[in-house]
């Protein structure tokens, strides 16, 4: 992690299928939210969408394929936090998946981790064909 002079701190980290690895994730991004003295709620709000985002490219886009990796690129300041999850799949239309608070869907468990990245973060983009998500999370947004 390294911090530059407009006082935002940002890291990078490549992460496989470990369990260990997505841990050690979560405690950079976590190290940084802290030093930026982020609350608990934003702390919460973010490793859960952190976890699902990396899950999601690991399992969906990479297909749990042991040979693929998903990069995390994380920048950290004073008033918002932003997160890069990509992953080495074809990507996906992110509006082709299921709502899955309509009555048809609720058995349905595809849909739930990007729709609880959407109900914590503040901002969340899909950019190429759907294998690199943008979050973001504003610290006014937690108010």
């Amino acid at each position: 992690m390294s911090s530059s002079k407009t006082g935002s701190d940002t890291g990078s980290m490549t992460v496989s299928a470990s369990a260990d690895e997505l841990e050690s994730l979560q405690a950079s991004v976590a190290a940084a939210l802290v030093k930026h003295e982020f609350g608990e709620h934003a702390l919460f709000a973010i490793r859960l969408a952190i976890e699902e985002a990396v899950m999601n490219a690991i399992r969906h886009g990479n297909l749990s394929d042991p040979s693929k990796t998903v990069e995390a690129r994380w920048m950290v300041s004073a008033d918002s936090a932003a997160f890069h999850i990509i992953d080495q799949g074809e990507g996906f239309d992110p509006g082709a998946v299921p709502d899955p608070t309509l009555d048809e869907n609720l058995e349905i468990p595809s849909g739930r981790g990007l729709m609880l990245i959407r109900a914590y973060m503040s901002e969340v983009r899909h950019h190429g064909s759907g294998n690199h998500l943008e979050m973001i999370f504003r610290r006014e947004a937690a108010a």
